[in-house]
């Protein structure tokens, strides 16, 4: 794909080098947008868009690792506000859980190499930086914080059992929101237009699943590597099924 023209541009005056700091991020996030591939997203090519010299690039990110780096963080932080603004349109805290993932889902179909960069780069790869987007910047960022203080919500309202671990939910919840998108990013044909559909599909089960796992206790490993018995799990199910109200 052709680049866009440079935009021309008048030398920085003293004290705007932050403001050539949030072009030089933004050419570089609509380099990814348009071409759907990290590697076109070059140095030169950022230079280009901006309207500035290679080396002018390097007085703000020390390399193109660095760039896709920042290029990460930022996406997080739209991820952030479009989720707290679907989140906003309920008061329901569990149907807040459900708008969360939806909007998840629904940036990373329409920003799919941009997701790929955030969320699929494997740890250690040779293009990680010291300074590389990592997990554990993602759970001490805002988007795992808020979505964590969401599930809290359900728990103090009964949806999830009193003493569910609200960490382990919300990484329970987002690997099956991220497992769904992944799927469908990888292989496209698989689903076809009913991509987002396949995800809310997933995320409404796993919400569910989780807050009735809750109630029928901890059928998972407790850390030792020991598998708990599972025996009379079927038997608790049928029979909390059995109690639910015919709709």
């Amino acid at each position: 794909m052709t680049s866009a023209p440079a935009r021309p541009r008048r030398r920085a005056r003293r004290g705007e080098g932050e403001r050539l700091r949030e072009e030089i991020l933004v050419a570089a996030r609509e380099l990814l947008a348009e071409t759907n591939d990290a590697d076109a997203v070059s140095v030169r090519a950022v230079a280009d868009r901006v309207g500035v010299s290679t080396p002018s690039i390097y007085l703000h990110y020390a390399d193109k690792t660095a760039l896709l780096d920042a290029v990460c963080e930022a996406v997080f932080a739209d991820l952030d506000q479009a989720m707290e603004a679907a989140a906003a349109t309920t008061e329901d805290p569990f149907d807040s859980l459900r708008l969360r993932g939806i909007c998840y889902v629904r940036f990373a179909l329409e920003n799919p190499e941009q997701y790929r960069l955030a969320m699929m780069r494997m740890p250690g790869h040779q293009d990680s930086s010291p300074n590389a987007f990592t997990a554990e910047d993602i759970v001490a960022g805002p988007t795992h914080k808020h979505l964590t203080e969401a599930v809290q919500r359900c728990i103090d309202v009964g949806v999830f059992a009193p003493g569910t671990d609200p960490l382990l939910v919300t990484t329970g919840l987002w690997a099956a929101a991220h497992g769904a998108v992944s799927l469908c990013l990888a292989k496209p044909d698989l689903v076809g237009d009913q991509a987002l559909a396949l995800c809310e599909m997933v995320i409404v089960h796993a919400g569910m699943g989780a807050a009735l796992a809750s109630y029928l206790g901890d059928h998972s490993h407790d850390g030792t590597g020991e598998e708990h018995d599972h025996a009379g799990m079927s038997e608790q199910l049928a029979a909390l099924l059995r109690s639910l109200p015919q709709l």
